[in-house]
């Protein structure tokens, strides 16, 4: 089974001044601010990285969802926060690591198999298969 979903990006001027609109395919962006001040700055709009970081938290956690299930366990509340670190490495730009940050409330968990399960998604989800970065992870379960 293959799916595909698109994004776009455009952009007019240089790197410092220039400016960008970014959209998806399902129009749940359209046409959003981007440019160096969003990036490296604090501009409004978004940035790369910071689109990187949603689309990671997402993924991750919807994977955790079905691994979670798998093992008999239902979320009440799932919430991850995903940090993407962009630095200079060998004078270029490059996304090194990110960092998860999830908070789960499930009744009746069992600790082990919550982390077992966590782990899972964090190194299956298909974002953290495509980043070729650290990817690191905080789970903590509530009661």
């Amino acid at each position: 089974m293959s799916n595909e979903r698109a994004g776009s990006a455009v952009w007019s001027g240089a790197l410092k001044d220039g400016a960008g609109k970014i959209s998806t395919e399902s129009g749940a962006m359209d046409g959003v601010q981007y440019g160096f001040h969003t990036r490296f700055e604090d501009g409004p709009g978004t940035n790369p990285e910071e689109l990187i970081g949603a689309a990671h938290a997402g993924c991750f956690t919807m994977a955790l969802s079905g691994i979670l299930a798998d093992a008999g366990m239902t979320a009440k509340h799932l919430a991850t926060t995903a940090t993407v670190t962009l630095d200079k490495v060998d004078g270029a730009f490059a996304i090194t690591k990110v960092h998860l940050n999830l908070v789960a409330t499930i009744p009746g968990a069992d600790q082990k198999k919550f982390d077992e399960a966590a782990l899972k998604a964090k190194l299956n989800c298909p974002v953290s298969k495509l980043l070729n970065a650290e990817i690191t992870l905080d789970a903590q379960l509530q009661g």
